[in-house]
């Protein structure tokens, strides 16, 4: 039996100067996959620096008051809101330093107990309520024109448009549903608030700061409709950034927290145009907050190839709106089924984002409110039934 001939070492270096061998490749370990995380410590000197941006931005009155007394149109408004809302807050303080101190010394008079609700019914009321309107519309004013300056850009209009709405009757049903659900979603906002406040021991604390997160979401509405972004991705924006605008709301809840109900309204009503100066200013961080220091720990990460994450002991989302959004669909869904019980006509059909629910459906509209997408629904094209046609053979 005839052994192998052996290879020579020069024929083998030849051969391998003829035919260069191709690059192997190249297996990196499981371990590099993994994701990177940030130290507690470092997580924690982040969180605090965000915090004190929120703090610094909520605190920038200078570019209030230079821009209520450089542009016409933003001093014309911010006095409107503020004579009218001063007066809604005299009024209520009115009530609760003088009369009802009053009605509480001479409670065996027919007048002096029910002085109090004569004054709330005929009075107190109708003035909140339409200082309340008005300051809407005029906060409203006050943002496209800062949004105009800041930007450049006029205040854009994100809503019905030929492609999205046929006629003008679906525009006018996408503004009244979008009125309605900002209108319950204040409301549901507000008597969690309330519900939060008796609860034993931390009632208090939770109320306020829940409160400071509803006070930056509704400064920094103005500027997220004039961006595109629907309702949805506005409560991720902000859960994703929950330290900075917890500090952004942090002085505003403050300060309309120490009055009574209608006070804390009046008083905040007062403010609201200020913050919406600041916020159309403002700079939220973290920019990505899954990646808010790539350059802080490894030399790898300064060419953006490793992606820190946040230590897993500080949650990157805070939910804080879920009670909010869950007592919201269960609105919407009762009241949906009171009118599919009524049987009455229904031109459009809402279609809300897969998975998401009603809320995640929300689109921008103009002024005061963001737009519900409603889309008609098209019935699809009947199906053709042609006779079989028999083929002729010669």
């Amino acid at each position: 039996m005839r052994q192998p001939r052996p290879i020579l070492r020069q024929q083998q270096q030849q051969g391998t100067h003829d035919h260069p061998p191709q690059h192997a490749p190249q297996y990196t370990s499981a371990r590099s996959a993994y994701p990177t995380f940030l130290s507690f410590q470092d997580t924690l000197k982040l969180q605090i620096g965000w915090a004190w941006r929120g703090l610094v931005d909520a605190s920038r009155w200078d570019i209030v008051v230079r821009l209520v007394t450089r542009d016409t149109e933003i001093r014309t408004n911010a006095l409107k809101s503020f004579l009218l809302n001063g007066i809604s807050l005299l009024s209520v303080y009115v009530f609760d330093l003088l009369l009802h101190p009053l009605a509480q010394d001479q409670p065996q008079q027919w007048l002096h107990r029910n002085v109090g609700w004569f004054y709330r019914v005929l009075w107190l009321l109708p003035v909140v309520g339409a200082s309340l309107y008005l300051n809407a519309s005029w906060c409203s004013l006050i943002a496209r024109r800062t949004f105009t300056l800041r930007h450049g850009l006029s205040y854009p209009y994100v809503g019905a448009t030929p492609t999205t709405s046929p006629n003008a009757y679906i525009a006018f049903l996408n503004s009244l549903a979008t009125s309605a659900y900002r209108a319950v979603m204040i409301a549901t906002s507000v008597f969690l608030s309330f519900a939060l406040g008796y609860v034993p021991i931390v009632g208090g604390v939770a109320e306020t700061i829940f409160l400071c997160w509803v006070d930056a979401y509704y400064c920094f509405e103005s500027i997220w409709i004039a961006r595109g972004l629907s309702l949805s991705r506005r409560i991720r924006f902000l859960e994703e950034r929950w330290m900075y605008y917890f500090a952004f709301g942090l002085p505003s809840a403050m300060i309309c927290m120490w009055g009574s109900t209608l006070a804390n309204a009046a008083l905040f009503a007062l403010i609201f145009p200020s913050y919406i100066i600041m916020a159309m200013h403002a700079h939220p961080v973290p920019s990505d907050p899954y990646n808010p220091a790539p350059q802080a720990t490894s030399p790898t990460a300064s060419t953006g190839t490793a992606i820190m994450h946040p230590s897993p002991y500080v949650p990157i989302r805070l939910p804080v709106f879920a009670p909010v959004i869950f007592l919201n669909e269960c609105i919407v869904g009762a009241l949906s089924l009171c009118t599919r019980q009524r049987g009455g006509p229904r031109p459009t059909t809402l279609r809300p984002d897969r998975g998401t629910g009603v809320s995640a459906s929300m689109e921008e509209g103009e002024g005061e409110g963001e737009g519900l997408e409603m889309r008609p629904v098209r019935r699809a094209p009947a199906l053709r039934q042609t006779a079989p046609t028999r083929r002729k053979f010669d």
